[in-house]
């Protein structure tokens, strides 16, 4: 009778581990109702197709630059969230930037049924690429992005692996997937951190995506790259921002990292002066 009752405990344990980890990589949608002709400005709904044969949805606002920026949502957002990537748009068009802004897999209103966090991302940041470059190649002629919470992950990746992106902005990038997932559950989900063991394995059962810890591309950015960390992040401590920033010095001088006081991707709403002074000074330096 006890061991019946204890694989009955194991089995609903697993089964609750299984239901989480479905959750996790199966976001809600966020999808608004505002669009860049609420800022003022001309758009083309546009759809384009990554290599693994996933179309992704997002707009095309030209600008009359030569210039481009991408900005890149976090884990459950798109590019309709109102806490960073709404007033982040508003402010590269205002500045005089071309934006091309869409939603990762999974999200928004792209196609995917799973996440999975910074793998097969990459893919998607790729494909917008690509369709930029051969689709605007006049407004395309510098390419950066600014990315939040998942997407700094993916700016960080791109500055490494995708030769057309010239710089980036990485705003509350995870470098440690371990460390920030466990956080996760207890952020996102309000469940203890050491779920997380038991949790991941389904993740990656449901995904089929690998893990991605940014720290590990600290020996391989030389592009210009500006982070930005919070001391109230309950996702990211600044000291593993701090790390990357360190080893990521001795190979590239065109690092910087901004210690603020927000929690995770709260820099702009709380400073947004600030915020879009250092972005704007970043941006200028290395677009030109």
């Amino acid at each position: 009778m006890i061991i019946e009752v204890l694989l009955l405990v194991i089995f609903l344990f697993l089964a609750f581990s299984a239901f989480v980890g479905y959750k996790m990589v199966k976001p809600p949608r966020l999808i608004g109702d505002w669009t860049p002709k609420d800022l003022g400005f001309d758009y083309e709904d546009i759809t384009f197709e990554t290599e693994d044969g996933l179309k992704l949805s997002g707009w095309w606002i030209p600008n009359g630059s030569d210039k481009t920026v991408i900005p890149l949502h976090g884990y459950t957002a798109s590019r309709w969230y109102e806490l960073y990537m709404k007033p982040t748009v508003e402010f590269l068009l205002k500045e005089g930037y071309n934006v091309l802004v869409f939603d990762f897999r999974a999200h928004g209103k792209s196609e995917g049924k799973y996440t999975t966090v910074g793998d097969k991302e990459i893919a998607d940041v790729r494909a917008a690429v690509k369709w930029l470059k051969e689709n605007h190649p006049e407004e395309a002629r510098r390419i950066a992005l600014v990315g939040f919470s998942m997407g700094a992950m993916l700016t960080i990746r791109s500055l490494a692996e995708i030769e057309e992106v010239c710089c980036g902005v990485a705003d509350s990038p995870p470098m440690d997937l371990d460390k920030t997932g466990a956080r996760g559950l207890k952020y996102f989900a309000g469940l203890p951190e050491w779920l997380h063991v038991f949790v991941k394995p389904f993740t990656k059962l449901f995904s089929g995506g690998k893990e991605v810890n940014p720290i590990e591309y600290a020996d391989k950015v030389k592009k210009p790259l500006l982070l930005i960390a919070g001391e109230k992040d309950p996702l990211v401590t600044v000291e593993e921002v701090r790390e990357f920033y360190e080893r990521n010095k001795a190979i590239n001088p065109d690092v910087e990292l901004w210690v603020t006081d927000a929690p995770h991707v709260r820099t702009l709403k709380l400073h947004p002066e600030e915020w879009k002074e250092k972005v704007l000074n970043f941006l200028t330096r290395h677009l030109k």
